[in-house]
C-alpha cells in the first residue's frame, strides 16, 4: 500500500480495536514492511494518538487512553451501527444523555456517505423499538435538522400543531433543544410573533434550515431549561403533592421522575413526598403507582379521586378477565 494517508487511516482503524497488534501482523495486513509500520506509528503519535509499544520478539502496538480524544476512524459497519443506535436513542427522551446523543448524531450524519445514510434509514424503517416510558416518540431526522440549525445558527421553518389541533407555519431563530426526560422542546425566537416561544418537538413537522444566518439573541432567563420550566408552569396549573410511601426513601426516589424532588425519610421503611409539580394529575397518578410500593395520597383531592377511579377500572378489568377465563369453553 503506497498511499500513505490511506494507510495511516487503515492502521488507525485497526489500532482502535481494543487489542494488542504484533508489528508483523500489522505489516502483513497493510502489505508493507515492519520499518514502515514503525514510521507510521511515529506519525500517529505526532498527530496526538497515544500509541503504546511493547517489547518482545515481534513487538506490539496498542492505542491507549490519552489526555484528549483524537478523531475516531470507523469502517462502514461500525458507522452504521453507531448511527442506528443514536437514532433509536434520540427518538425517545433518555434522561441524562439526550442532548449529547443528538449532538453526536448530528455530527455523524453530516459526514456519512450517501450509501451509508441510505442503509441507516432502511434499517431504522424496518425496525420497531420496544421502549418503556410515557414520552412521545420523535423522528430523529427532526432532531438532527433542528440541532444543525441551532449550531449554525440558521433560521428554521416548520409546521406546528398546537394543543388544540390548530396547524400553523413558523419561522424561528432556534436557540436550544431541551429534553425534560419525557419530551423534547425547542426554545426559539418566533420571528412573526416577535417573542420567545417553546415548541414541543413531537408536534413539529417538516422542519428545514433556511440558510439565513442570524446573531443569537439573549434569552430572557439566560438558561433554556429554566425557560422551558417557566413556560410549562404557565400552561399547566401547579399540583401540590403530599404522598406517604411505605418504602425506603432511596427506593422511592429511584423510581420517581427526575422532575420531582427526593422524598423525606420517615424512618427506615417509610418516606414522604411533598412537592409542587407542573404536570397533569393523570400523569402524576400513574408515576406514583409505578413506584411499586404501598402509598397514601394526602393531597390533592383531585389525585385521590383519579386514583380511586383508576383502581376501580383496573379491578373490573382483572375481574372480567378472571371470569372470562373461568367460563371459557362453557357451552
Amino acid at each position: 500500500m503506497t498511499d500513505t494517508p490511506a494507510r495511516l487511516l487503515q492502521l488507525l482503524s485497526l489500532l482502535q480495536t481494543p487489542r494488542e497488534w504484533p508489528g508483523g501482523e500489522l505489516a502483513d495486513r497493510l502489505a508493507v514492511s515492519r520499518r514502515t509500520i514503525r514510521r507510521d506509528i511515529d506519525r500517529l503519535r505526532d498527530l496526538g494518538y497515544p500509541v503504546q509499544a511493547t517489547m518482545g520478539s515481534d513487538g506490539g502496538y496498542r492505542l491507549v487512553a490519552g489526555k484528549a480524544m483524537p478523531p475516531l476512524v470507523l469502517d462502514d459497519e461500525e458507522a452504521v451501527a453507531i448511527a442506528v443506535g443514536l437514532r433509536a436513542g434520540a427518538g425517545h427522551a433518555v434522561e441524562g444523555i439526550e442532548e449529547a446523543s443528538v449532538r453526536a448524531l448530528t455530527k455523524l450524519e453530516q459526514v456519512l456517505p450517501s450509501r451509508l445514510r441510505h442503509r441507516v434509514a432502511t434499517l431504522q424503517a424496518a425496525t420497531i423499538p420496544l421502549t418503556s416510558g410515557d414520552g412521545a416518540s420523535i423522528d430523529p431526522d427532526t432532531l438532527t435538522v433542528m440541532a444543525g440549525a441551532v449550531t449554525g445558527p440558521e433560521r428554521l421553518r416548520f409546521g406546528y400543531r398546537a394543543g388544540d389541533g390548530r396547524q400553523t407555519k413558523r419561522l424561528v431563530e432556534p436557540y436550544r433543544l431541551v429534553s425534560t426526560g419525557r419530551r423534547w422542546y425547542l426554545v426559539a425566537y418566533d420571528i412573526d410573533r416577535e417573542d420567545w416561544r417553546t415548541f414541543r418537538v413531537d408536534r413539529v413537522s417538516e422542519p428545514f434550515a433556511t440558510g439565513a444566518r442570524f446573531v443569537p439573541r439573549e434569552l430572557p432567563t439566560g438558561d433554556a431549561a429554566e425557560f422551558v420550566i417557566r413556560s410549562m408552569s404557565r400552561r399547566q396549573p401547579s399540583v401540590d403533592l403530599d404522598v406517604t410511601f411505605e418504602a425506603p426513601a432511596e427506593f422511592v426516589a429511584a423510581r420517581l421522575p427526575g422532575s420531582l424532588p427526593a422524598p423525606r425519610p420517615l424512618g427506615d421503611r417509610r418516606c414522604r413526598l411533598r412537592a409542587s409539580a407542573a404536570d397533569s394529575v393523570e400523569w402524576l397518578g400513574l408515576r406514583i403507582a409505578l413506584v411499586d410500593a404501598e402509598f397514601t395520597v394526602h393531597q390533592p383531592p383531585e389525585l385521590v379521586g383519579y386514583l380511586a377511579g383508576l383502581g376501580s377500572r383496573l379491578t373490573r378489568a382483572a375481574t372480567q378477565r378472571t371470569t372470562g377465563s373461568n367460563t371459557e369453553g362453557t357451552p
